[in-house]
């Protein structure tokens, strides 16, 4: 252990699973089969990404028996050129900058559409909503925890993160559309209009402003 070996802290890892797995409880708390599944895939990627995180750099040990010689800095093994994205960009502190500010923003604004969303679908009681966050896409919790995927993917990628997180996506994209066909057998025809006119998770470009400051309102209406 060197003072540039900045791993090994398994204490770390493991209280931002439990801490992060949570949140996604609190906002997106499983009622079945399929969404215990899909929150495993979720506390599976949380483990590959906070073991690497803090744990043991494997995708840099991997990467630097690859490239050998050709690796571009001389400590890959702590937190500044353990990082992917920062080698990739020269290994600047300028580049360290960005790339956790980007990830903040994203992280940031995920859980923002987390967290009003779920306000909304509980001040609902069950009828359709079509105001508020529903005004520019049909799942917007679902689209926050897709922008704290990216985010954690910008933050520290890693191989096994890389692979999984489509998967992820997969997983509750399919699991929208099932909800879908409920929504449809509840509210037919009203919710068949809605959902012709609104996109399910990505907004166009010159409505995310608006969309992410959009508040819930006190509706009595619900749609998830």
């Amino acid at each position: 252990m060197t003072p540039d070996y900045a791993y090994g802290m398994w204490v770390i890892a493991a209280f931002n699973v439990g801490l992060f797995l949570f949140f996604f409880l609190s906002f997106l708390p499983p009622k079945g089969y399929v969404e215990w599944r899909n929150l495993g895939v979720v506390a599976a990627f949380l483990v590959a990404l906070f073991s690497e995180m803090y744990g043991f750099p494997l995708t840099i040990y991997l990467l630097t028996g690859w490239l050998g010689d050709a690796y571009p800095v001389l400590q890959p093994f702590n937190h500044k050129f353990g990082h992917l994205w920062v080698v990739a960009f020269g290994g600047s502190d300028l580049a360290w900058a960005l790339v956790m500010g980007a990830s903040l923003i994203l992280m940031v604004a995920g859980y923002i559409l987390l967290s009003r969303g779920w306000r909304q679908v509980h001040g609902a009681r069950g009828q359709l909503i079509t105001d508020g966050l529903y005004t520019f896409v049909r799942h917007p919790q679902y689209t926050g925890l897709f922008l704290v995927i990216v985010g954690f993917l910008v933050q520290w990628p890693t191989l096994l993160t890389v692979l999984m997180a489509p998967i992820l996506v997969y997983a509750y994209v399919k699991l929208a559309f099932s909800e879908e066909r409920h929504m449809l057998g509840q509210f037919g025809d009203a919710y068949r209009e809605y959902r012709r006119r609104v996109p399910a998770f990505i907004p166009p470009v010159k409505q995310w402003k608006a969309f992410l400051s959009a508040q819930a309102p006190n509706a009595n209406r619900s749609h998830i």
